[in-house]
């Protein structure tokens, strides 16, 4: 590849980088192209990737329905302090984005997601999803199987299941904290499912939550069996709500 041509990408991925949109947005973006990997891609700890709103997938498949998977089927692994922008994900993989320490998620789209959108593994720390969005999944959008918080702001999410979910059954459980401040989320399941018996806490607020469940309470485990939900809607404790509109926004 000639001098010219890289210089030309680097001066595009900047420009891109520059206008990246973090503000609420309730339609869905259209690509600048697409690109399948034949492998999953690793962002190196405290490096940045701008994906110049191309759709990003995997070629050959790696989705298979809801059936767990794991790194090799995702299409960016994220080290941690990586931040991930401007960036589409397509449907043919099974995993999306996997963050292995606490991550930025900058203005990321999810399409007719597979098993999970995106899964946070940090120990501690703050993840950030800022803006984009999702739409069609069967179950979980943001899965949340390591510690700290998932801090989500200006997300819109379309016929999904659940905006996020605090695992269930891993092997290793812990307290979670997850955030959710103007997000606009139609036709999903629920927007937080958090695990009440290991000290879970979600607060939604200033959001608009239309044909939605805010938030479900479940009794984790952690031998791999199946959780029990055991309530819904804001505790004041477990959930929390403040601001969130259902109708007439």
């Amino acid at each position: 590849m000639s001098s010219n041509v890289l210089a030309l990408l680097a001066a595009a991925a900047l420009a891109s980088a520059a206008t990246t949109n973090t503000n609420l947005q309730t339609t869905f973006p259209k690509s600048s192209g697409t690109t399948a990997l034949a492998a999953v891609k690793t962002i190196a700890a405290g490096a940045t990737f701008d994906g110049s709103m191309y759709q990003w997938d995997r070629s050959p498949s790696t989705c298979n329905d809801q059936a767990e998977g794991g790194d090799a089927d995702a299409v960016f692994i994220l080290e941690s302090g990586a931040t991930l922008s401007n960036v589409i994900i397509g449907p043919n993989n099974g995993e999306g984005v996997h963050c292995k320490g606490s991550c930025t998620l900058n203005n990321v789209w999810w399409t007719d997601v597979c098993e999970d959108a995106a899964t946070f593994k940090q120990t501690s720390g703050t993840s950030y999803v800022n803006g984009g969005g999702a739409r069609n999944a069967d179950d979980k959008v943001l899965q949340h199987n390591g510690g700290g918080t998932v801090a989500v702001k200006n997300f819109y999410a379309a016929s999904v299941g659940k905006v996020y979910r605090s695992c269930g059954n891993c092997g290793s459980q812990v307290a979670r904290r997850s955030t959710f401040s103007n997000v606009y989320v139609d036709g999903a399941k629920v927007v937080a499912g958090v695990n009440g018996n290991y000290g879970d806490s979600t607060t939604i607020s200033d959001s608009c939550v239309k044909d939605s469940s805010l938030c479900w309470e479940y009794k984790g485990v952690s031998d791999g069996s199946e959780p029990s939900k055991t309530g819904s809607g804001p505790t004041g404790t477990v959930c929390a709500t403040a601001s969130v509109k259902t109708t007439g926004c």
